[in-house]
């Protein structure tokens, strides 16, 4: 089922009436429950359309229904409890960057539930921008193409992404976290599935008999590289992360996500599993299944030739007094994909941190300043 929910279907059509209350055109939820719509050109001349990508849905890590938003007005730098009933504390102590958030006013969660800021800032941010655009035309703009994508958390949220509808030369996605955030890298991915298969006797008399598909896989992830994860690693440092493990004599089936930012070590992490399944399979004399399937790559390598619509990003939040903070997205995002199917599509900042969890929280200004940058790459690209 597209979208993967039906909350994502209901959300989609309040955000198309929404658009269509701004004033924007073209406008409709498609039968993916994409949402599409753009905001007219009010220059005097032809000029580049840009658009802006959101999506609609939350991480399935933690519930994202019955949010009750808190709103902590002119933070004094103290804890914040999220639920005193149950102890729940949002601390500088455990999130340090708290603390260049004082005098300003933050949105948390209530303890219970994620806050959904990603990627529901982005979508307000969005929208904001685009009202503000609508109420101030003496702000000149060529044409700006919305899209609010369902499913993005569980990594589908381009698959029906329709280009022939969205009709800018280049975009940008609001799915970033803290203030000044701008990205253009991110990972190469794979995934990659084994399967163990054993053989079950009574374990009375199993001797020279059974063989624990459990154990064998035990055995092949001791053998992995020990640093190559992600709780040790950070910045431009890839990956091996074993996501699941299920099974029992008889099968063991393992799930592992390969993440690294180089093409080469990004082949050779996927070698390492190999070669591994196939000496584990001449060590046990078993036929260990694998499925090795790449997903998405380095928008890096599209984004380069076009470097200026990342110098337009950079550019937009100076003139607003936000400093750029370059870094590499260590996941995915919708833009990685697009930027591979044609439309180069770089990553800014939502304003959000402590993201698909109960810590989850947004300075108000944050968002303020990425309505300011989104309205400001509009006028930016009347000079393309």
């Amino acid at each position: 089922m597209v979208p993967s929910t039906p909350g994502q279907v209901m959300f989609a059509e309040m955000l198309c009436e929404e658009m269509k209350v701004l004033g924007m055109s073209g406008t409709e939820v498609d039968g993916n429950g994409y949402v599409y719509g753009f905001l007219p050109s009010n220059a005097e001349k032809e000029v580049t359309a840009v658009g802006f990508i959101s999506h609609m849905d939350t991480s399935p890590d933690m519930s994202g229904k019955h949010v009750r938003p808190q709103i902590i007005q002119n933070y004094a730098g103290t804890d914040i409890v999220l639920d005193k009933e149950s102890n729940l504390v949002l601390s500088p102590e455990q999130s340090p960057e708290l603390l260049n958030y004082i005098g300003q006013d933050l949105i948390t969660t209530s303890g219970n539930s994620l806050l959904g800021a990603d990627d529901k800032a982005g979508i307000a941010e969005i929208l904001t921008a685009v009202e503000y655009l609508v109420n101030h035309p003496e702000v000149k703009h060529g044409e700006i193409y919305v899209c609010f994508t369902p499913d993005e958390e569980i990594g589908h949220g381009t698959d029906h992404f329709d280009l022939k509808k969205f009709r800018a030369k280049f975009a940008y996605t609001l799915d970033g976290g803290e203030i000044g955030e701008l990205q253009y890298e991110n990972f190469n991915a794979a995934f990659a599935r084994l399967t163990f298969k054993g053989k079950s006797f009574h374990p009375g008399y199993a001797k020279n008999k059974m063989v624990n598909s459990i154990a064998i896989a035990n055995d092949f992830l001791s053998s992995m590289p020990k640093k190559e994860v992600p709780e040790n690693t950070s910045g431009y440092e890839g990956y091996f992360h074993v996501s699941a493990i299920r099974g029992d004599v008889e099968e063991t089936v393992v799930d592992i996500l390969i993440r690294d930012f180089d093409r080469e070590g990004f082949a050779w992490r996927k070698n390492t599993v190999e070669n591994g399944v196939r000496d584990f399979s001449r060590k046990y004399g078993l036929n260990i299944e694998l499925e090795l399937k790449d997903q998405y790559y380095n928008m890096r390598e599209k984004i380069e030739p076009v470097r200026y619509v990342v110098d337009i990003a950079r550019q937009a939040m100076t003139d607003v007094g936000v400093k750029p903070l370059v870094l590499p997205v260590r996941g995915g995002t919708d833009g990685a994909q697009l930027s591979y199917m044609g439309l180069p599509a770089p990553n800014l900042f939502t304003g959000a941190h402590n993201l698909h969890g109960r810590y989850e929280y947004i300075p108000v200004n944050s968002m303020e300043k990425a309505v300011e940058v989104v309205v400001r790459i509009a006028e930016l690209c009347m000079k393309i």
